[in-house]
């Protein structure tokens, strides 16, 4: 099923309100602040001055000279990966974010999800996302990087991972058969700028960018991500900020009797006794969270982005 989170225009229309804080997704809530944009950024096709700016700033921000393409959105890299070659088998290490299967069963691939990361040896294509969705589980970079040679393509979605460098692989990418996803809209709360970027080997990277065609990002993506992308004091200090929150959310939710299963610092998942009504008894204040077709108990939640909204939260978690 290619169900999601952000989904406001539902709450609404089941509950009513309108001034709803979306915690269904794993955006962060404090974004960066947009800069002033200049009217070409809209007036004008992106140059490629503008493109080539923008690829050195995130080289730099992610530690890599590997090939890079800059996409609308990790998701656009999702949906144009399956077409890198004819369909075969493909596994994807799961329960995880739905439109990598999806995608590549829409491509005509034979798609079997798996619960081990040993289970996707000997896939033609194979799918990680590090650190996972919903759950949060990690896997060392050795263990990927070994995991590579097994598989035909390997594909690390690392969308969650700004916050634990640590476990990127970026460093090592540019080898054949490796494709490293990274989303700028999470960490840097503008999911609506739809910016993202993937990086891996000549060959891939020039075949992607043969699909994605000549302007695959719009010029205030541009801008906005060449700014935000070289502030690394904000990085820093968002990360000592989630990391902080995250302890504060957990405490909230043990209170009210649910148990942390783990996450990121860009989301927690909880069990609880029904994650039905947990939902509901959010939605009454007005706060939106995710639940899974495959789990009743279990309930993901987004890091509240102010004062305020981590008020509203305690008072829900309370009554």
């Amino acid at each position: 099923m290619r169900d999601h989170g952000g989904n406001i225009d539902g709450a609404i229309a089941r509950f009513g309100g309108t001034d709803w804080i979306d915690l269904s997704t794993g955006i962060n809530r404090v974004p960066y602040p947009v800069p002033a944009l200049a009217p070409e950024d809209w007036a004008m096709l992106p140059t490629a001055a503008a493109k080539a700016g923008l690829l050195q700033v995130a080289r730099r921000a992610y530690g890599t000279q590997a090939p890079l393409l800059a996409v609308a959105g990790a998701q656009a890299a999702i949906q144009m990966i399956p077409r890198l070659r004819p369909p075969g088998v493909a596994r994807v290490l799961g329960p995880t974010y739905n439109e990598h299967a999806a995608s590549l069963r829409a491509a005509g691939w034979q798609v079997q999800e798996v619960t081990r990361l040993a289970h996707l040896a000997g896939a033609d294509l194979a799918v990680v996302v590090n650190p996972n969705n919903p759950d949060g589980a990690a896997h060392a970079p050795a263990d990927l990087l070994a995991l590579a040679g097994q598989v035909g393509r390997l594909v690390v979605d690392e969308s969650f991972a700004d916050a634990q460098p640590e476990l990127s692989l970026v460093a090592m990418a540019g080898q054949d058969g490796l494709l490293i996803l990274r989303s700028f809209g999470k960490f840097y709360g503008l999911a609506g700028v739809r910016l993202g970027f993937v990086i891996g080997s000549e060959g891939d990277i020039a075949a992607l960018q043969e699909m994605s065609g000549p302007w695959p990002v719009n010029g205030a993506a541009l801008r906005i991500g060449s700014v935000a992308l070289a502030d690394q004091d904000w990085a820093a200090a968002t990360i000592q900020r989630l990391r902080a929150e995250v302890l504060a959310a957990d405490a909230l939710a043990t209170a009210a009797g649910w148990q942390a299963l783990g996450g990121c610092e860009l989301f927690r998942l909880y069990d609880t006794p029904d994650a039905e009504q947990a939902q509901a008894r959010l939605a009454r204040h007005r706060i939106w969270s995710r639940i899974f077709p495959y789990s009743n108990r279990w309930l993901r939640l987004g890091l509240p982005g102010g004062a305020q909204e981590w008020a509203r939260l305690a008072q829900a978690l309370e009554g």
